[in-house]
């Protein structure tokens, strides 16, 4: 098998990896995990697992001074905040639901591109925006019991934290590879969540085989694995190719929430989640 198809395999690995992410997030909410416990272990497990990778590769190069800082903050504020923006929606919504507009992500990205690093949006950007948008108001306003509007807005703005969290990596961690930062932020995350847990009184160790089977599952497959498989990938085939095959991960959520968790798949949600990722799809690649 040639490279460039082993490198599309590996980012469609990837895809579905954190595809899985909303099916055990609402296993574990169903099983009584609050989200900073579930949080908490899913960072901490998985930042054993990539600093253990990276080491034994030899890549491992701890970050120092500026960059360290900013890969903190980074971690404890923007990737925690869209994380834990994201569970909370899973409360609201079925995960398919959730996995299809978080989505929108990368539209958010090209409008905060545009105006804090002045990049151009030229008509093809626009298209995407407004195909983007119009998928998302088809799902709310057409079936609205599918789509409650408290779970639409939060996970809005988990998409457009996360769109933040990526414009900001790119302008203050320009020298820093991604796998690197990853093995960063995520240590980060964790501590955000171990003080909201101990601050709020909602962090718990997991009982049971159910918890910890969710949480090993979060951290391992939907979160460690998948990040090693998508950079394994984009090596291969780059930039565009890889982000556009990653548009089957929220496909890959809601056929499995349809599967697993017998959560409806109404026309209306089908057709409003093809116009998200058609419009993920227009969004220009750098």
């Amino acid at each position: 098998m040639d490279d460039a198809r082993v490198g599309a395999l590996l980012v469609l690995c990837s895809a579905a990896g954190f595809g899985t992410l909303g099916i055990f997030g609402t296993v574990a909410g169903d099983a009584g995990l609050s989200i900073p416990t579930v949080l908490f272990f899913r960072f901490s497990l998985a930042t054993v697992l990539v600093w253990a990778i990276l080491g034994v590769r030899g890549r491992l190069k701890p970050l120092r001074g500026r960059n360290l800082l900013a890969g903190i903050a980074l971690g404890a504020f923007g990737y925690a905040a869209m994380s834990g923006l994201y569970f909370l929606g899973l409360e609201f919504m079925t995960a398919g639901l959730v996995g299809i507009i978080l989505y929108t992500y990368p539209v958010f990205v090209l409008v905060l591109a545009a105006v804090f690093l002045d990049e151009p949006i030229g008509r093809r950007s626009i298209a995407a925006l407004a195909v983007t948008l119009s998928g998302i108001a088809l799902i709310t306003g057409a079936d609205p019991a599918a789509a409650d509007p408290r779970g639409v807005g939060i996970v809005l703005l988990a998409a457009l934290v996360y769109a933040s969290y990526i414009t900001a990596s790119r302008t203050t961690l320009e020298d820093v590879a991604a796998p690197i930062l990853t093995a960063h932020v995520m240590p980060a995350a964790a501590v955000t969540f171990l003080v909201i847990g101990l601050g709020t009184d909602s962090l718990a160790m997991p009982s049971g085989t159910v918890a910890w089977g969710t949480i090993l599952a979060i951290a391992v497959f939907a979160t460690a694995v998948p990040i090693f498989t998508f950079f394994a990938g984009l090596s291969r085939i780059g930039a565009g190719p890889a982000a556009i095959l990653s548009t089957v991960e929220p496909v890959i959520t809601v056929v499995l929430g349809a599967i697993f968790l017998a959560e409806p798949v109404s026309a209306v949600v089908a057709g409003g989640g093809t116009l998200v990722l058609l419009g993920v799809v227009l969004v220009p690649r750098r």
